[in-house]
Parts: structure tokens; C-alpha cells; sequence
């Protein structure tokens, strides 16, 4: 047996080797700045103990600044900072800093934060909550998710007939500039069947942030957590909000509430992680757009959906903002690809006065069965048929050529169309409709 004085000794040789882990855990690793541009910034001397997104924090002439590594390199990193700054210079200190993180707590309801996780309401610090959460975290297990089987209101009376959403089901808006796409998003964030609703403003104009809360969520700012980060920002700030939103979103679903993301839009998140990847060397192969592009694309949109047994559920909407109207360009159909459906929004129909101005033959929701009952299916079914028959014989009709025609079928078209569009038209301040299918059969028959 060891003798008391070998214990001792033992002991002694424990709490010296923990004393010095803990020592070792308060000291930075840092490098030195070696070159600076106005894209990034290359650090040597941590090439061998950092990794892709870690955080690094400069020691600049008017204070601390931080970046991410985007690319690791033999003998030094390249950063890109979270901020325009021009006080970096050669040989400044570099330290790590570990993984973006927040920590999300139920006080956030309410509040208004920017891409890192900081208040910028004027209404005081943010509680924090135990548990941290990555900003760049995996997708949930595909074999770990409950199923989609619920369907949801949105009070929005096109959307519920035409395109119905389900609880934890992805769905996108499409639109070009100007035709009432954050118009619409008020109206989905406003609705009352969701526990918490997460919006994520991404590269909109200052005026517009102010104008989308006090004018568009209104009273439904109470039960939300906004995440902004304005035009004027950095690419990086602009790429790391939809993961800051989508963070934020995770924790509520973890906590078993039924989330609803509204990121807005996905299309600006695509143009800031262009100029990252751009800056980190990868050369671009679609209209400019690198491959890492479309595969933090996929990342992102594929962390919503319906949690693990348990947990809530995150419903998300992402708006796409098609340039140029051109709904084929590489971001518009990547994304189309990776939702579960999609809302089109018609410059034409917006013109024409009818709001929203959603395309109804265009859009489609690939979960609407799961919210329509068969007779509902059906009833759609004939409906669509009905008005593809009006809007293809448009030329015709404006000729007056359906008249002589004896097309029994079109004549219905004529008669009953009209009064489905007028029966479509929907204020961003009306009240929440009730069942949309009874309020359609009422609009028929009183213009029968």
C-alpha cells in the first residue's frame, strides 16, 4: 500500500496540474496582423489552432474590433471583419476568441437585436440564458424530426386558400422590388396562431427597419425577436443575421414553442455570402455567384422545419428578391429548389390594384394536401382550372371572341373569375378573416 507521504505527494501533484489547466484556459492565443486590405485581414501564428468561422478579436487604434477566419493558409488565416475599420495595421494583436455563439433567453420576446446577438432598442442589456447557441450550427438529423402534419392560418385569405402552410413547413416568397413583398410579411407576422415569431431584416434600408416594426408588426412586436442589420453594414454582419434569426428561432423551438421564422430576405443573404467567399479566393461559377454560396443556402433553410420529438416547430417564410424580375436567375432557383413551396408576387397584379398581389396559377404549396380536406382539394383543383382558362384566352376576350364561341366553359371562366379576384383583395389592416372557403362561397353567391 502507498504510504501517507505518497498520497501527499500525489494529491499535491493533482491540484498543480489543475491549477495549471485553469491557468492555461485564461490565456489568449494570439498571432500578429501581417497584411491588411480593405476586403480581409491575414494573421499569422494560428494557423495550427483555429478552424473555418472561429472569431477572431483585433486590438485596434480606437478600440477592439472582430472578425471570422473565412480561409486558413499554411502560415497564416485571413479574417474578414465584422465592421469596416481602418484602424488595423501591421503587427497588431490578434487573439482567438472561439465559435460564434448567443445565448437566447424567453426575455428576448420583444426586443430588437443586431447580427451579434446586441440590443440596439435603446431598452437596456439582454438577460442571457445558459445554454449557448452557434450561430453556424448543424441542421437537426433528418431521421430525428417529427413529421409535418398540421396545418396552420395565416389570415392571409389567398395564401390559406391557394397556397395553405403547415406547422414547420418552408415556404418562400418571390418577388420584385416594389410589389408589396414586406407588406405581405407584416400581414403572415401578425396573425395570431404562432407561440413566438423571429424576423430576421437583412440588408434593408434603416428607414425601413423603424417602418416594418411600428407600422407592419404593430402590437405583434410583443411575442417577437427582430434581428436587423441595415444595407450600410458589412457583407459579414449582413451574412451572420439570417444565422443569428435562425438561432434564435432554434432555442424557441427548443423550448417547445411553435416558431415563426420570417427571414427577409434570403436573397441579400446570398449577395453578402457572395463578397465573403469572393474575399476568401473561391472563384465564382453562376453570374458571379461562388459554389459556397448555394450550400450555405441549403444549410440555412434546412435548420428550420419541425424539431425532434418534443421540441416546437419553426415555420419559415423567406422572402426572395428576384432581380430583375427574373425568376430564374441562380439564387431565385436554387432556392425554389430547396423550400417545401412558393408564393409569387405579380408586378402586374400589383398594378393592376390587387392586393396581395400574389399569382395564384404560379404559386403552389407542395404540403397543401395535408391542410386541405378532399372536397377542399377538389373545389381548389376546379377553381385553378377555371381561372388557367381565363387567363389564357385573354386575348381572345379582349376582342370580344368569347361571345360567339358557344364556350360554355369559358362564359363560367368570365362570369366567375372576376368575382374570385375581387373576393382576393385583402388590406394589410383588415381584420383576420375566418374560414376563407365559407367567405369565398359567400362573395359567389352574393354576386350571383
Amino acid at each position: 500500500m502507498p504510504s501517507s507521504q505518497h498520497l501527499n505527494s500525489l494529491d499535491q501533484i493533482t491540484a498543480s496540474l489543475a491549477a495549471l489547466d485553469t491557468e492555461i484556459g485564461r490565456v489568449k492565443l494570439s498571432g500578429q496582423v501581417t497584411q491588411v486590405s480593405a476586403e480581409a485581414i491575414r494573421v499569422s501564428g494560428l494557423s495550427r489552432v483555429v478552424c473555418l468561422g472561429d472569431l477572431i478579436q483585433f486590438e485596434g487604434r480606437s478600440g477592439v474590433r472582430q472578425g471570422e477566419i473565412i480561409r486558413l493558409e499554411q502560415k497564416d488565416v485571413v479574417v474578414k471583419p465584422l465592421e469596416r475599420v481602418s484602424d488595423i495595421g501591421i503587427g497588431s494583436v490578434a487573439s482567438l476568441m472561439g465559435g460564434l455563439a448567443i445565448h437566447p433567453d424567453l426575455s428576448w420576446r420583444g426586443r430588437i437585436i443586431n447580427a451579434l446577438g446586441e440590443p440596439i432598442d435603446g431598452q437596456g442589456q439582454l438577460r442571457h440564458g445558459v445554454e449557448a447557441f452557434l450561430l453556424d450550427r448543424a441542421p437537426p438529423p433528418a431521421m430525428n424530426r417529427e413529421k409535418v402534419t398540421e396545418g396552420v392560418r395565416t389570415g392571409v385569405r389567398v395564401i390559406d386558400l391557394f397556397t395553405p402552410l403547415c406547422v414547420g413547413q418552408r415556404i418562400g416568397v418571390f418577388a420584385g422590388s416594389g410589389v408589396g413583398k414586406s407588406t405581405l410579411l407584416g400581414m403572415l407576422a401578425g396573425f395570431g396562431e404562432f407561440d413566438t415569431v423571429v424576423v430576421g431584416l437583412v440588408g434593408e434600408r434603416g428607414r425601413e427597419v423603424r417602418e416594418f416594426i411600428d407600422d407592419i408588426l404593430g402590437e405583434t412586436i410583443a411575442n417577437s425577436v427582430v434581428v436587423a442589420s441595415t444595407g450600410d453594414e458589412s457583407a459579414m454582419q449582413r451574412r451572420l443575421a439570417p444565422k443569428t434569426a435562425m438561432s434564435v428561432a432554434e432555442y424557441f423551438r427548443a423550448q417547445g414553442h411553435k416558431v415563426l421564422l420570417i427571414l427577409d430576405s434570403a436573397t441579400r443573404f446570398a449577395h453578402a455570402a457572395r463578397d465573403v467567399a469572393l474575399a476568401a479566393g473561391e472563384p465564382p461559377v453562376a453570374r458571379g455567384y461562388p459554389p459556397s454560396v448555394f450550400a450555405d443556402l441549403a444549410r440555412l433553410i434546412e435548420r428550420a422545419g419541425p424539431g425532434a420529438s418534443g421540441e416546437g416547430s419553426i415555420t419559415g417564410i423567406f422572402s426572395v428578391l428576384v432581380d430583375g424580375d427574373d425568376h430564374n436567375d441562380p439564387v431565385s432557383d436554387a432556392i425554389r429548389g430547396l423550400l417545401d413551396g412558393h408564393i409569387v408576387l405579380d408586378r402586374k397584379t400589383a398594378e393592376s390594384g390587387r392586393y396581395p398581389p400574389v399569382e395564384i396559377l404560379k404559386s403552389t404549396s407542395r404540403l397543401a394536401s395535408r391542410a386541405w380536406t378532399e372536397d377542399q382539394q377538389e373545389l381548389i383543383h376546379r377553381i385553378k382550372g377555371l381561372i388557367s382558362h381565363y387567363e389564357d384566352t385573354k386575348d381572345l376576350r379582349m376582342m370580344g371572341g368569347f361571345q360567339i364561341t358557344g364556350d360554355e366553359h369559358l362564359e363560367k371562366a368570365c362570369r366567375l373569375v372576376p368575382r374570385i379576384y375581387e373576393a382576393m383583395r385583402q388590406g394589410a389592416k383588415q381584420p383576420v378573416p375566418g374560414d376563407p372557403f365559407a367567405e369565398l362561397a359567400q362573395a359567389l353567391a352574393a354576386d350571383a
